[in-house]
């Protein structure tokens, strides 16, 4: 295609000036590869837009097909929402927007349609009306969209009566230093992808369709490693203090899963049926304390090998702990303080959740790294998986002197759609 139109345009006999603006950029870029090739750089230069130029003084792009990375995609409709069991992308846009004053009940259906076609379009690699283009040829990318209700919202829409219980504003929990500011919100978006672009341009479209009805309260921006960086899919990852994270983490095979992070067919309110509850939590870091003890005591902290992510009891990364063993001096091998101990559901009456959690890193405050974990919970019930967790893990986690919770939110997120519905509409048309 790019020879024709070449030889069409040399056809056309153009003026000087016409000539000599095409003529920049083609020397530009013959500039940019004879410096390539003396640097002694051999093979291809990849262009942004999905072009290939092979080095040499009279190369054309040639087109290329996305990679089998960037056609993936996530099927919108379904039971469940996607981005809950769907396993984890390389990043992370979490945000939670607020609703204008006068925006209300009806205000949000409309909203809520105008998203779910929206993403309906976007997860697979349509664009939607007005596209600002800034993701145009990067494919879909794993993209999900993953939408949810604070608290707050059903009083500002008449719903209160239709509010769960389990919705209840969570409680204060010792050390935590929460910026409200930058917590909760009427109304929350996780956007996941394999590609960053993708992500910034699929919350930014939900975004602009949210003009006049609701603006962006927070936003915050996370990753985790990207697919094809280790030799097993499937390996956990580490967090930002180098440790497995997610070793415990229920599987979809697993029995009685679907209890634990699915809101029942039996259960009430009927509207979330087939729906979770997520709770957000901005975990900072503090890394230069971490890093300031040794790996043994690191290891004791949480009750793990750093390396294998083995129990500090013995065996390999899955090996169940074995929370009885004691070293020859009586002390427990796991010490009663260890994270994993105190976050076990042995200990929490089987309390468990799905966590699908991300790193941050936002550079620098005076007293260290401002990173740390955007730790996302998926669960049946708060009542009976994050809060009985949470309780113990505050009074006696070793971890506490290593992390500060700065963030936080709890949302109740509905089932997924067909193809005639609308996210919520059993909420807001009821």
């Amino acid at each position: 295609m790019h020879n024709s139109e070449s030889r069409e345009r040399s056809a056309a006999a153009p003026s000087a000036a016409h000539s000599e603006e095409r003529a920049a950029p083609e020397r530009n870029r013959r500039h940019f590869l004879g410096a390539l090739a003396a640097a002694g750089v051999a093979g291809t230069a990849v262009g942004a837009g999905g072009a290939v130029w092979k080095a040499g003084r009279d190369s054309e792009p040639q087109e290329v097909a996305p990679t089998e990375l960037g056609r993936r995609t996530v099927p919108w409709h379904g039971t469940h929402q996607a981005g809950i069991t769907t396993p984890a992308q390389a990043r992370l846009t979490l945000l939670a927007l607020d609703l204008a004053g006068n925006a209300g009940r009806t205000a949000l259906a409309r909203l809520m349609r105008a998203w779910t076609e929206a993403a309906a379009r976007l997860t697979a690699g349509v664009p939607v009306p007005g596209d600002d283009a800034s993701a145009l040829g990067s494919g879909p990318s794993s993209l999900t969209l993953t939408f949810g209700f604070g608290a707050s919202m059903f009083t500002k829409t008449g719903l209160e009566r239709q509010r769960p219980e389990q919705l209840a504003p969570l409680p204060a929990f010792p050390g935590e230093r929460i910026d409200h500011a930058r917590s909760d919100g009427d109304l929350l978006l996780q956007v996941c992808a394999d590609d960053a672009l993708v992500c910034f341009h699929a919350a930014r479209s939900l975004i602009r369709l949210a003009r006049g009805t609701a603006t962006v309260r927070w936003q915050m921006s996370g990753f985790t490693r990207s697919p094809g960086v280790a030799p097993l899919a499937k390996s956990t990852p580490r967090n930002l203090m180098g440790q497995l994270d997610g070793t415990r983490n229920p599987e979809p095979a697993d029995p009685g899963f679907a209890g634990k992070v699915f809101v029942g067919a039996g259960d009430r309110p009927v509207w979330l049926r087939g729906g979770s509850y997520l709770v957000m939590r901005r975990i900072r870091m503090l890394l230069d304390a971490w890093d300031g003890i040794d790996t043994d005591r690191q290891q004791r902290v949480i009750g793990r090998h750093k390396d294998t992510g083995a129990p500090l009891s013995g065996g390999g990364e899955h090996t169940p702990p074995h929370y009885g063993k004691r070293t020859p001096h009586g002390e427990p091998v796991i010490p009663v303080d260890a994270h994993i101990r105190l976050a076990a559901p042995e200990f929490n009456a089987g309390a468990a959740m799905l966590r699908r959690g991300y790193s941050y890193d936002d550079g620098q405050r005076d007293d260290g790294p401002d990173a740390g974990l955007l730790f996302l919970a998926w669960q049946a019930d708060p009542r009976r998986g994050f809060l009985p967790v949470q309780r113990r893990l505050a009074q006696r986690d070793a971890l506490n002197r290593f992390i500060r919770h700065e963030a936080s939110g709890l949302y109740a997120v509905p089932g997924g759609c067909r193809p005639d519905e609308y996210i919520g509409q059993r909420l807001l048309e009821a």
